[in-house]
This record gives C-alpha cells, sequence and structure tokens, in this order.
C-alpha cells in the first residue's frame, strides 16, 4: 500500500508518497481500507514538530479518516471486515491502509458518505466539547465564532445554532462569510475590512458576547475578549493565525470572565463517557438534519502536501478531504 509519510519536519512540500508494507491488527486492533481522510491544521503543525503531540519518524500525518474494516484483531468484538466506519487516530491517517485501536473507531452514520464522515468527528467534536461542556452556552446567549468559516469554526456555527444561541460569526472575507450565513450564523463581521470591537457593540447593544470561540488567535483574540460580557467565556481552540496571544490578566478580573482551555484529543482519551454522550448527541443532531458537513474541495491522497498548504494559507473553507482510490 502507499503512505504519505514525514520523513524529516519541514515544510508540506518535505513530505514523500511512498510504497510501504501493510499493517496487521494486533489485539485489540483493527485495520481500515482508507477511503477519505480530511485535513486539519493540527496536520500542518504536527509535519513541523510544532504540535503538542509529537510522533517518531517517520510517520504519516492526518487524524481523521473513514472507510472500511479491512481486518479485525485478536479480542475485537465490535467491528467485523466490511464495517463502514470512522476514526480519530492523531496521525497516520494520510495512508491507504491504517491500523488503530478498536476503541477509536465509530460506526459510520446510515446516510453519510465517506467525505462527510472523514470531515465529521474531529470538527464537530472539538466543537461540542466546547460550547456544551466547557463553555456550558446556553439558549438565548451570544456566541462569538472566530475563524467561523474554518471545519471548528462552521461546526461552532451549527452547533450555537442548535444550542439555540445568537451566533456572530468572524471571518476574514465576504465570501467565507456568506458560507457562515449560509451554515446559519445570525450575524457576521469582516474583521479584515471591519472594526471588531465597533461591530461587536453594535450587534449586541454594547452588552457584549457570552462566549467567545478562538481557534484562530493571534490579533484577534485580545479585542474580541475586550468585548465580552459580564461572566463571559473565552474558549481557547486553538491558534490558526500562528501566533499565541498573550492577555493583560486584568482584563478577566474586570469582566468577571474566564479563559477556558478546549483539548479535545485529551478530553476522549480522559472522559470516555463523556466522550461517548458527546458522539450520541452528535448524531442525533446529524439526523435531525442540524449538523451539515461542508466539504468544500477533495483531493487524492498524492496531492496531500497541497492540501496542506491550501490549509496553511486559511484558502479552506470547511473541510477539504482526501481521497483514496
Amino acid at each position: 500500500m502507499k503512505a504519505i509519510l514525514c520523513k524529516q519536519f519541514g515544510p508540506p512540500d518535505s513530505l514523500v508518497f511512498e510504497e510501504v508494507a501493510s499493517p496487521r491488527a494486533g489485539p485489540g486492533e483493527v485495520v481500515v481500507s482508507v477511503k477519505a481522510a480530511s485535513v486539519n491544521f493540527p496536520d500542518v503543525l504536527i509535519i513541523q514538530n510544532k504540535y503538542q503531540f509529537k510522533p517518531p519518524l517517520p510517520f504519516s500525518p492526518g487524524s481523521e479518516l473513514a472507510g472500511v474494516v479491512k481486518e479485525a484483531g485478536e479480542g475485537v468484538t465490535a467491528f467485523r471486515p466490511g464495517d463502514k466506519v470512522i476514526a480519530f487516530t492523531t496521525y497516520g491517517a494520510f495512508a491507504e491502509e491504517v491500523k488503530t485501536e478498536a476503541a477509536r473507531l465509530l460506526p459510520l452514520p446510515p446516510g453519510m458518505d465517506f467525505a462527510s464522515g472523514a470531515a465529521f468527528l474531529l470538527t464537530y467534536g472539538t466543537s461540542d466539547h466546547a460550547l456544551r461542556d466547557r463553555a456550558a452556552l446556553k439558549e438565548g446567549e451570544t456566541l462569538l465564532v472566530l475563524g467561523a468559516a474554518g471545519g471548528v469554526g462552521l461546526a461552532a456555527v451549527e452547533i450555537g445554532r442548535a444550542l439555540g444561541a445568537r451566533v456572530i460569526a468572524c471571518a476574514s472575507s465576504d465570501d467565507k462569510l456568506a458560507v457562515c450565513r449560509e451554515h446559519g450564523a445570525d450575524a457576521t463581521i469582516n474583521y479584515a475590512s471591519e472594526d471588531l470591537r465597533e461591530r461587536i457593540k453594535a450587534l449586541t447593544d454594547g452588552r457584549g458576547v457570552d462566549v467567545i470561540y478562538d481557534a484562530v488567535g493571534g490579533a484577534y483574540t485580545e479585542p474580541a475578549f475586550r468585548s465580552i460580557a459580564w461572566r463571559g467565556r473565552l474558549l481557547v481552540v486553538g491558534f490558526a493565525a500562528g501566533e499565541i496571544p498573550k492577555l493583560p490578566l486584568n482584563l478577566p478580573l474586570l469582566k468577571g470572565a474566564a479563559l477556558v482551555g478546549v483539548f479535545w484529543g485529551d478530553f476522549a482519551r480522559r472522559e470516555p463517557r463523556r466522550f461517548a454522550e458527546s458522539i450520541r448527541q452528535l448524531g442525533a443532531w446529524y439526523r435531525e438534519g442540524k449538523l451539515r458537513p461542508h466539504v468544500s474541495q477533495t483531493l487524492p491522497l498524492a496531492k496531500a502536501a497541497e492540501a496542506l498548504k491550501l490549509m496553511a494559507a486559511r484558502q479552506v473553507k470547511g473541510k477539504l478531504v482526501l481521497t483514496v482510490g
């Protein structure tokens, strides 16, 4: 089988596409024939040795996939060859076949295609954990989403609406904001051409926003936080802008506000019961039509480097998915 390999840390162009041995399933493991694998911002970081998880070289990037079970190892009873599944693997998904623990698999929801399945788990899982668990977002509150046209951003927009919140989507271009409105945003801010604080003030009658979903970081975090309402919560999701911001700590004091970290990968590992409940809720919302994964582009697996460059340049709306076969 073939796989995208990171043999030395560096930019996407340093990746290679090579023939490697097919994996075999050990006890508690499965081998999945990959049909689709989505591209996420951590994939850009992990190949540069800038992510919090650092796999040994060589490795395949890619953390999210959908496919068909090829082989089930000893002791695996929940899945059998031929089952359609989705999986979160941390790394290794940019390959024609992937070996992983059976505990990392979920059945592909009925009626969901492989590309949508590959685009579902990480983005919606992260945003559900952030909004329901970490922020306790309530009906009637106002949610501000920075980087709202990205994968986790659009997921946050849809989940915010499902919870009954008013959603303000922020992005850097009008075409990105149009996608946000298609997915349920009540109001939008183009922070490349508009003053973020002034627009938030106008859209909230000066009250501010209750929850800020921040997967961007950089220059937008502080002005957004200065616009937070009393007892507001800022969700620290990621730093797609490339810069980890530093906030003056008098700001949370003055607003009685909270800075809340969101690390979905460790949440899934440390709190399996709550993780399972989150997945059940996401499945129910999907069946009700409240969640619609937005796959804006697909590329063949061999073009993984091109896909990662698009992700690094923040040119992806929703999700970009690599297809196999």
